[in-house]
């Protein structure tokens, strides 16, 4: 039977468009499946903030920061846990990701156009001992152009391979089916979906007007995690994290199904260390949403005090933008899905960042003005916004109104006033001095050390009842689904492995959809800016090795 292309990638997003553009840089025809309309191209990697890990980059020198892959790999290790058989191969791709980290990724990209803020940013500040979890040091760069601008490049290449014939894009197919002859996978079959004018992000019809059958030497699977399929979230929920939430928001399209995953094992692929997924604790309800429960993660900076449901606080070192998976742990003991950040105005304004590239237009329409507008008094106009007309906010005067509100939005009288006062009080008394017992007031101190931090990140310390720094604000914050850690098993050439680890053959698997590379690089634990770095560096493996095959 004829092939009708050299290789079929599955899934146009960021980790499929780096696959195929390798290819087709090698000569090889590619198919390009994806079930979303034209309009969704470039999948999550659109949406996203645009960070990205890297190491001793020439932005952290300037910022006199001092890092090193042996500093890197110190933190990783810590980070990711890596603790069972399935770790081996997710052991070599971090080892392997490290080193692409610090060396040839920002060559690469900057060579292609990307370009990068000069200010680093410190995710994941871990806050426990020097081989924890955790990034030593400010080590997310984000992309001048945030997520559109990283996909630029890439879409650039793919259409210009397309224009000389080499790639075929086919939006609204929809794969069911994986099938072998002779030995190797090189069948796809499954639906064509009827036509769409859903616009990027929104969910579009999955009513069938046929099906496809196609052929090639091998298949590329970037279809992504299960982020947006809260059912298999649920399903894959570990006990070591409690119950699931019963409300949960969605950090990413319905689209990110996770069926693709199911269709690879099928047809005989390995599916390892799908209990570790990595989903955001600081989640608020975007009151504009795009796509069903939208929520939209705080980038907070480490002042704002955090409380449980009934208005504790969380335990050392829970601070924001420490410990996420730790924070998670601890949450689901609470009884409650639901956490506040207690703040004020002065905070706010400093320190709250909204990630993704549609609440940053500034530096995703790469404004220098806009950037440096930031700098001015008043928080930026997404965080305005949904202080305005975002259901999770709540603005007073004093303690007993912020109570009353939050207790409003909880719909239970959870907060108490008097104990709200003592815990925000007792805080307080620790900022009359350049020292504290309190470790939060320690890490804003620290925090400030950091020319980054004391620049755009971290308010100067204050005390939150100061009247200056007027009004309180209460943020209740929700669990907000993200990325799969776990995935398809794959070798250092992006094969997708069986269960007996042997290779699949004809079958590789790249991005999300292999756990970013070995079926889970990150182990329990992300550094943060390493999912659209992990899309890039597998894509980029898988596209090579496949186009190597195929010759």
């Amino acid at each position: 039977m004829a092939l009708d292309a050299d290789v079929i990638v599955i899934g146009a997003g960021l980790a499929g468009l780096a696959a195929t553009a390798e290819l087709t840089d090698a000569g090889r025809k590619v198919i390009l499946l994806d079930q979303e309309p034209a309009a969704s191209l470039g999948g999550q990697a659109h949406w996203s903030f645009g960070g990205l890990f890297l190491v001793d980059s020439p932005e952290q020198r300037r910022m006199r920061i001092r890092d090193s892959p042996a500093l890197a790999w110190q933190d990783w290790l810590g980070t990711a846990g890596f603790d069972r058989p399935e770790d081996a191969w997710p052991r070599r791709w971090a080892e392997a990701y490290v080193d692409f980290a610090a060396g040839e990724k920002r060559a690469w990209l900057h060579a292609q156009g990307v370009r990068f803020f000069p200010v680093v940013g410190w995710a994941e500040r871990g806050g426990l001992h020097a081989d924890g979890p955790g990034n030593s040091v400010p080590r997310f760069h984000i992309t001048w152009g945030t997520g559109p601008g990283l996909l630029e490049p890439f879409l650039r290449r793919v259409r210009a391979a397309a224009a000389r014939g080499l790639v075929d894009l086919r939006f609204r197919h929809r794969v069911t089916g994986l099938t072998a002859s002779a030995g190797a996978v090189d069948t796809v079959t499954g639906e064509v979906l009827v036509p769409s004018a859903a616009a990027r992000g929104e969910a579009s019809s999955r009513e069938a007007a046929g099906h496809f059958e196609l052929r090639a030497q091998a298949v590329i699977v970037t279809s992504g995690g299960i982020g947006g399929n809260h059912d298999l979230v649920r399903k894959a929920w570990p006990a070591r994290l409690g119950t699931p939430p019963e409300r949960m928001l969605s950090g990413v399209p319905a689209h990110v199904d996770g069926l693709m995953l199911g269709i690879t094992a099928d047809a005989g692929g390995h599916l390892v260390n799908g209990d570790r997924m990595w989903h955001y604790t600081e989640g608020i309800a975007n009151w504009d949403p795009v796509w069903a429960r939208h929520g939209i993660r705080i980038l907070p900076g480490p002042s704002s005090l955090w409380l449980d449901a009934r208005g504790r606080r969380l335990p050392v070192p829970l601070f924001p933008g420490f410990d996420t998976l730790g924070t998670l742990e601890h949450l689901r003991t609470t009884g409650h899905d639901h956490t506040w950040f207690v703040l004020n105005q002065r905070i706010i304004e400093k320190e709250f960042t909204l990630s993704g590239s549609e609440q940053n237009p500034d530096l995703t329409g790469r404004s220098l003005r806009g950037v440096l507008a930031r700098a001015l008094p008043g928080a930026p106009g997404p965080v305005r916004s949904h202080l305005d007309h975002g259901p999770d906010f709540v603005v007073a005067g004093n303690l007993r109104d912020l109570a009353r509100g939050m207790n409003a939005k909880a719909r239970a009288q959870l907060i108490d006033t008097a104990e709200l006062r003592r815990v925000v009080e007792a805080r307080d008394r620790e900022l009359a001095n350049p020292f504290a017992k309190d470790l939060q007031v320690t890490a804003i101190h620290g925090a400030r050390r950091y020319l980054g931090d004391r620049l755009i990140r971290t308010a100067a310390p204050h005390r939150i009842l100061d009247p200056a720094a007027a009004p309180l604000i209460a943020v209740r914050l929700s669990i907000l689904t993200r990325k799969s850690l776990g995935g398809l098993e794959t070798d250092l050439a992006a094969r997708v492995l069986r269960p007996d680890g042997t290779p699949l053959d004809g079958v590789y698997a790249a991005g999300e959809a292999a756990g970013f590379g070995g079926g889970g690089v990150h182990g329990y634990r992300s550094l943060e800016g390493t999912f659209l770095g992990g899309c890039l560096f597998s894509g980029r493996t898988a596209g090579r090795a496949a186009a190597e095959a195929t010759a």
